[in-house]
């Protein structure tokens, strides 16, 4: 039996470090454009390759937390496919249930970093996902960001969850399933126990803005009336909330460091369902997810700075003074 089964892609990303380049916003200070000299030679400061995509890396950060994880993903019969396969295992990340599609390339990204932000070029190819003959026993499943070709495993999904009621599900949508499915993605809400977003990523499911909700909490009370039974909105320096119909926290982030925020949104819903697992009540588990995100914000890559046990009791209490309060 595992505690965790995360559903989503895993990606070899290679990230590249740049000082030779400029941004440019709005007056508003948003909209804002990485610029680069075009048909020039672009020098950078480094590069390196890690495991990313929100599959992986949410089932890295609950392993890391001692949870029994498994990775349910189809990946390319290629280098990139071995590479991946053999980093999971290395973090103790069963791989039984990941499939090898041999029409499609493993799923790569280069990540720009610049300024501590990144700006990423991410393949995404239609793929034939492969559901298990036979699921395992397991606590939790966690969907994510998958590419074209996720509705086989989504109806799936939607199906196991209704003939096992005790199995938990979070979720948190990809960029491409929002762009391209958006309105699949509200249908999975009615069958999400956590959904784990960011505020642009609220608002789109929600059809709404912050201006015309007033509020997060509004945002929040919206999903939930679609069918979310905890809902939780990070905002990267604003901080993160968490709530259900009856309550809603809000912590406000860590003063750290941010040298790449790849990854960061992963971290936090990985130690947050882990609380969650642990029998954390609410604003503890919003403890954990910020402690994890602002870690890994700290280091490049999305998996570099996650957090085990001991690491995670360290930096709550090197910021204990900050505290979630309820809104």
């Amino acid at each position: 039996m595992f505690n965790i089964i995360t559903i989503g892609d895993a990606v070899l990303d290679t990230h590249v470090k740049i000082d030779a380049a400029t941004v440019e916003c709005n007056l508003d200070g948003k909209n804002c454009k990485l610029c680069m000299d075009f048909a020039d030679k672009i020098p950078i400061t480094d590069s390196f390759q890690a495991i990313g995509g929100d599959g992986a890396n949410i089932a890295a950060g609950a392993a890391h937390l001692g949870l029994s994880s498994a990775l349910l993903t189809t990946i390319g019969n290629d280098s990139n496919g071995k590479l991946i396969l053999e980093e999971l295992k290395k973090q103790d990340i069963n791989t039984d249930l990941t499939g090898i599609d041999i029409k499609t390339k493993t799923r790569y990204s280069i990540v720009l970093n610049f300024k501590g932000e990144r700006t990423i070029l991410s393949l995404h190819q239609k793929r034939d996902y492969i559901w298990p003959k036979e699921m395992p026993a397991v606590d939790w499943i966690y969907y994510t960001g998958l590419s074209e070709g996720f509705e086989t495993l989504q109806n799936k999904i939607i199906k196991y969850l209704a003939k096992h009621p005790t199995v938990r599900m979070a979720f948190t949508p990809g960029s491409f399933q929002l762009k391209n499915a958006l309105n699949e993605m509200r249908e999975v809400l009615k069958s999400t126990d956590v959904l784990i977003v960011n505020l642009q990523e609220a608002e789109k499911l929600a059809n709404t803005t912050l201006k015309n909700a007033k509020s997060v909490s509004a945002i929040m009370h919206n999903l939930m009336e679609m069918g979310a039974n905890e809902v939780v909105v990070t905002d990267g320096a604003n901080g993160a909330w968490a709530g259900n119909v009856d309550e809603i926290w809000y912590l406000k982030p860590y003063p750290v460091e941010v040298i790449s925020k790849t990854g960061a949104g992963d971290a936090f819903a990985s130690a947050y369902i882990s609380a969650k697992f642990y029998g954390h009540d609410l604003s503890k588990a919003l403890v954990w997810g910020t402690a994890n995100s602002c870690s890994v914000i700290g280091q490049f890559g999305a998996q570099k700075g996650l957090l085990d046990k001991k690491g995670m009791e360290k930096m709550i209490k090197k910021y204990e003074d900050i505290k979630p309060k309820m809104i």
